[in-house]
Formats: C-alpha cells, structure tokens, sequence
C-alpha cells in the first residue's frame, strides 16, 4: 500500500509527503512491468513506493545531486527494492537512453528548459504522466499543459493536528498542485 510513513525514509526536506505521495501513485497507476521514471527523485520516495506494489514494476529515478542520488539508493536497499535504478544528472539531459517509460513522475525541476517537453515525447499513447509543484512559476507551467492536453488538474492540501497550548490546531502543509494526464486521452 502507498503512503509509507516519512519517517521510513531518508532526506534532506525533498520528500514527496505521505499523503500527497499516496495521491501520487494512485495517479501513476502503477501495474505490472511498468517502467516508472521518477525524474528529480529526491529522495526515491515515488519511485521505491511504485516498485513495491507489484515485485515486477520498474523504475529509473534520475537525480542532479550525487548526494541525493546516494540517498535514494539506501533508501532503496533499506526498503526492499534495490533494484530501483538511479540516474545521477539533471534532467532532461540524464533522461537520454533511457527505456520508453509507461508512466512518468516530476517531483522537481519542471522549469528546466525542455523538461516538460522531453518527458511528454518519451512517452507512448497511453502513457502515464504526474507533476507536482509548490511553486507559482511550475504551476503556471502545468496550468498551460493542461489547457494544451488535458488531464486533472488538482490541488492537494493536507493540514495535521498538532498541540496549540494546551490543546489541538491544525498545521497547513504548503498546498502541493498536481497535473495528471494519459497521452493520447484527451489531447486538445
């Protein structure tokens, strides 16, 4: 089941959160044999999550930062899928050669310049294709895409209970927007 606890994963603060994480997936659709890319994998949170919910589903998380790609490999030992590949270089540079995914995740660097474009021309009819951002200028970006392509557009917002005084508030989580779109479903 998506949606391991935080905690279970090491990182530096680049780490798609549970909730959303578990939103994530349920979005890439992982099944059988699939080859995910997770591209800007952080910490590997998608990538690991998506190999662990069939034994035969595959993933290449590429990474800019040797530190983090060093990460993501642990991460991927520690929690059952060391075959999990990773890609150390910026993207959409590290993406060349790589096998023609079924479905592909950006967590992180949506304004790299042809980015976008890369990942939605190695992708098949019927492939799968899930970004998230934080920020105005990425969301601007998904905003276009999904005009030009369709898909979802959502917004995901999770708030936690935490101690206030002497009783209990709720800590908003910055809201996360999340473009999610089948090539070839409702090209425009």
């Amino acid at each position: 089941m998506p949606g391991l606890p935080d905690e279970a994963y090491e990182h530096d603060g680049q780490l798609t959160k549970r909730y959303v994480r578990a939103a994530t997936l349920a979005a890439l659709a992982p099944a059988p044999g699939e080859l995910l890319w997770d591209v800007g994998g952080g910490s590997g949170s998608i990538g690991i999550e998506w190999m662990r919910s069939h034994p035969s589903c595959r993933a290449v998380a590429v990474e800019r930062s040797a530190e983090r790609a060093e990460r993501i490999t642990r991460n991927a030992d520690r929690l059952g899928v060391p075959a999990l590949r990773v890609v150390t270089a910026p993207a959409p540079a590290g993406l060349a050669g790589l096998p023609v995914p079924d479905a592909v995740f950006i967590g992180g660097g949506l304004t790299a310049p042809g980015l976008l474009d890369a990942c939605w021309g190695a992708l098949p009819a019927g492939g799968r294709l899930v970004a998230n951002t934080v920020t105005l200028e990425s969301e601007a970006l998904l905003a276009e895409r999904h005009r030009r392509h369709g898909g979802e557009l959502v917004r995901l917002a999770v708030a936690t209970a935490v101690p206030v005084g002497g009783f209990t508030g709720w800590r908003q989580a910055m809201p996360v927007t999340q473009w999610s779109v089948t090539k070839g479903s409702e090209e425009r």
